[in-house]
């Protein structure tokens, strides 16, 4: 049996978000189903309008969840004993809306949302357009971590790094977003744009890290 060294290499990569996404949330609630998606249509049909009238493609934001469900209350009878009443169908979207970081942009897809009669509930988040780039560049970092301690590790103790055996990596989906909270109240985001772009923000750099096993032979 050959002797062997394993190694958990650590990629760390840092780098300024360039991309914004809000994300969005939807909800229309009436005693009809029909009725109900009648009126999540229409609230769809608004946000796009809003954000049409300002620049966006047709289409551009996108669904990221959907879901119709059944609503009941809890309620007394004539006896004083709770029971469950069906209240009607609820339809929710969960939508997201993408775009270059551009502070002036921001400004005026937040000033257009809080105009749109759907006022929808919001998020905002910075990543990076590219995150296949982030990704390459973390499993380049842990590797080359993983060798340069497999070599220290190898020449301490007298002994030679030979062959590559083996690498074990979790090709789990990274979170590559700013740990920056950007949050309006209603009242703010309705403000004239150019208020809102007074502000001019610099989102903090995206810091994330990865782990791959190496495994190598002991010459």
């Amino acid at each position: 049996m050959p002797r062997t060294i394993t190694v958990k290499g650590m990629g760390r990569v840092t780098t300024a978000p360039d991309y914004v996404v809000i994300s969005m949330s939807l909800e229309a609630h009436e005693q009809e189903y029909e009725a109900t998606m009648e009126l999540a249509a229409k609230k769809i049909d608004q946000l796009n309008t809003s954000l049409e009238e300002i620049g966006f493609e047709k289409k551009s934001v996108k669904t990221t969840n959907f879901n119709v469900r059944t609503d009941y209350e809890r309620a007394k009878d004539r006896n004083g004993n709770y029971k469950s009443v069906f209240n009607g169908y609820i339809c929710s979207h969960r939508l997201k809306v993408e775009f270059d970081f551009d502070t002036k942009r921001l400004a005026q897809t937040l000033y257009a949302i809080s105009r749109c009669l759907a006022q929808p509930e919001l998020s905002i988040s910075f990543t990076v357009k590219d995150p296949s780039a982030v990704n390459k560049e973390l499993l380049r970092s842990a590797t080359v971590n993983a060798k340069e301690k497999a070599q220290i590790l190898c020449e301490a103790s007298g002994v030679e790094l030979g062959q590559l055996l083996t690498i074990d990596y979790n090709w789990g989906e990274l979170s590559i977003v700013s740990h920056t909270d950007y949050m309006l109240e209603e009242k703010c985001m309705a403000m004239p744009v150019g208020g809102l772009a007074d502000m001019n923000i610099e989102p903090d750099d995206i810091d994330v890290s990865d782990t791959a096993t190496f495994v190598w032979e002991i010459k």
